[in-house]
């Protein structure tokens, strides 16, 4: 907002400070100001003045007031109503009508009738003052009510009376298909949004926003209505973007200006008419008020000021602040009753006034000190720190973490009473269906897709809603042409997982009725297993359809299970050897079965199986599959000789046939 120097200079008797210091000044409190520079014999101050702040110092006013606080000056307003010489033997509430249809979206509407006015050019002191804050001079009457905007923040409008319909004046919502034509010559198509000043017939003006071409002030003119209103700021914050039309008097309105200052700013402009303009003001004026503003009144002690800004002010002074602030006081031992002027929209608790306070002492002032309070440390978050954890597990193999909506479509899904919309009408109630549409958008593009989820899932149970975290995985591989493969991927990563959280006893139970429904429908019914610690279901893993599998568990059940305690087994310092052994078995033999009988033949010295190879196809017959494992043979005690090693391989190899009736590939 550009300020005039000279003008701020006109509210004083005492010289202000150099224009640069006065710059520096506000900047200390609260402004953003740059000096600009000097226009003629005046200098420009741009003040960047926060949405806090606009509705009482987007004007000259507003700042002089300021700056009045500041230094310490006096500064008066002056009253323009008892400057008024009003005609009395012409009313104005007989000439025209006011009718406001919606009292919340115009609180107030004021209007002013001034008959006999002379149209001419503007005083050379007021066409200045304009231009130097950025406008470009008119008439006297349209300079004048855009020089009272420009010192008292208020929005004003003149009307020619002789072209207004019927001689009403109608604050409503534009209708559907209205249009108007603007004073730029622009039209504008309106609708119910908009709020408009109409006359009998037709939109006059858009509210707040910009002036009507119809009634619009020329040479001809000889009465004028006067409008100083106060506009809903929202509607004319929507109505200003709706349209692409932002103006002076919008950006006012939408930062919510004083309902009081409608009055004093049309007093203003009624008496400059009539003194520059040689109009005849009629008697009163047409006052629509919804409803009155009165001052609030905020209780503060001195303790909490003190407490707040850390340093000690005395009474005497805080009384003094509020004072030049203009704002009542009374005192009570240590209370303040404070009653706020009705223009300071931003001051509503204890705490403003504080700020206040400390704005005006100066901030500067204040030292600054290590606050001094009781650490507690915080309760340990077992969700949180586990999430964190399961969250490096997975991406230090590979995968992506996803964050998708819980709004899916009607399948497998809890109803929500108010939906955003008909698209996000369903609640979700496992996460892979999701993961699953992340897939299919991504293997467009590329050849291997990981990705994992942490979120909450709902579930209906005897009619009541139940909500639980669950944690879920998917894997997409393209080029890998052998089956199964991804599935027992993602069992590697379910295993490596659990590991790491110290979790063991991990077996997966594929013994699922067809129809259970524990697992999703849309998962291969011949490939999926429950995945168990001993007795414990945390969740399912299934292949989808040949290159893709997804597994989902309890995270819940996860954490409850993990454990950081650690178990330490000395490594053995003798050597392993390592064996592999390949069959060829029915495909529903399930491979917890071979590993068993592996282990119970081999004893103790067997370390570990590794399956590492799973084949179907060229060479094997369409209802057998090949496993290849290996074992791995260790002693605690001593180095193990081929000799041991050839004898405990040979018995595994004779149980496989013998008891599991299986052939041993060569």
């Amino acid at each position: 907002m550009k300020i005039s120097y000279n003008w701020l200079q006109s509210f004083f008797s005492k010289k202000l400070s150099a224009p640069e210091k006065l710059a520096n000044l506000l900047t200390m409190h609260s402004f953003e100001t740059e000096m600009v520079g000097k226009k003629n014999s005046d200098y420009v101050l741009d003040i960047d003045v926060l949405p806090n702040r606009a509705h009482d110092c987007l004007s000259h006013n507003g700042i002089a007031r300021e700056i009045s606080v500041l230094l310490g000056y006096s500064f008066n307003l002056v009253d323009y109503r008892k400057k008024i010489k009003e005609d009395s033997k012409k009313l104005a509430n007989k000439l025209v009508k006011v009718e406001v249809k919606d009292k919340e979206l115009c609180s107030r509407y004021v209007a002013r009738v001034i008959d006999n006015v002379k149209i001419g050019p503007s005083p050379e002191w007021m066409q200045e003052r304009l231009k130097v804050c950025g406008l470009r001079p008119i008439n006297n009457v349209v300079d004048i009510t855009n020089y009272v905007m420009l010192e008292t923040g208020q929005p004003l409008h003149a009307f020619d009376f002789d072209k207004l319909a019927s001689g009403k004046i109608i604050v409503r919502r534009a209708k559907k298909g209205e249009k108007i034509t603007t004073l730029d010559n622009e039209e504008y198509n309106l609708d119910e949004n908009i709020l408009v000043i109409a006359d009998g017939k037709n939109p006059i003006c858009i509210a707040g926003i910009k002036g009507g071409k119809g009634p619009e002030i020329d040479a001809q003119t000889k009465r004028i209505v006067l409008e100083a209103a106060n506009f809903d700021a929202q509607t004319i914050r929507r109505g200003s973007k709706w349209l692409k039309l932002e103006t002076d008097a919008s950006w006012r309105f939408e930062h919510e200006i004083d309902p009081n200052l409608a009055e004093e700013a049309i007093n203003a402009t009624a008496y400059l008419i009539q003194d520059i303009a040689k109009g005849k003001v009629l008697k009163g004026t047409v006052d629509v008020f919804a409803k009155k503003v009165n001052s609030r009144t905020v209780n503060l002690n001195i303790e909490k000021v003190n407490s707040l800004l850390g340093v000690n002010i005395a009474k005497k002074e805080i009384i003094s602040i509020f004072k030049k602030l203009g704002f009542g006081v009374k005192t009570k031992e240590n209370k303040f009753n404070i009653s706020i002027p009705t223009r300071r929209i931003d001051i509503s608790i204890p705490e403003d006034l504080v700020e206040e306070i400390g704005r005006i002492y100066g901030f500067e002032k204040i030292k600054s000190k290590l606050p001094r309070a009781i650490l507690i440390s915080p309760s340990r978050n077992e969700n949180l720190i586990y999430r964190n954890k399961i969250r490096h597990i997975f991406i230090n193999s590979g995968f992506s973490e996803a964050y998708n909506y819980s709004f899916i479509s009607e399948k497998d899904s809890v109803e929500v009473a108010n939906p955003v919309s008909q698209d996000q009408k369903y609640m979700r109630s496992n996460l892979t269906v999701n993961l699953l549409k992340n897939i299919k958008e991504n293997k467009k593009y590329f050849k291997e897709v990981r990705l994992f989820e942490i979120g909450n899932v709902f579930q209906k149970n005897n009619n009541k809603v139940e909500e639980k975290q669950k944690i879920a995985a998917v894997l997409y591989l393209l080029n890998d042409s052998n089956p199964a493969t991804e599935f027992y991927h993602l069992k590697g990563i379910i295993d490596s997982l659990l590991n790491k959280l110290q979790i063991s006893d991990i077996w997966y139970d594929d013994a699922i009725e067809k129809n259970d429904l524990s697992i999703p429908d849309f998962c291969n019914k011949n490939r999926r297993a429950q995945i168990k610690v001993g007795n414990n279901c945390l969740g399912w893993i299934a292949e989808i359809d040949s290159k893709v599998a997804a597994f989902e568990m309890d995270f819940a059940k996860l954490v409850e299970l993990a454990t950081e305690e650690r178990i330490y087994s000395p490594p053995s310092k003798y050597p392993s050897v390592v064996r592999d052994i390949a069959i060829l078995t029915n495909k529903e033999t399930k491979i917890v079965k071979v590993m068993n009988l592996i282990n119970s033949s081999g004893g103790v010295l067997i370390r570990d199986i590794d399956l590492f190879d799973i084949y179907e196809g060229n060479n094997i017959p369409d209802s057998k599959k090949s496993l290849a494992f290996h074992i791995i043979y260790q002693s605690d005690e001593h180095t193990l000789t081929d000799k041991e090693v050839n004898d405990v391989h040979r018995e595994i190899i004779n149980v496989l046939k013998e008891k599991g009736g299986w052939e041993i590939r060569e």
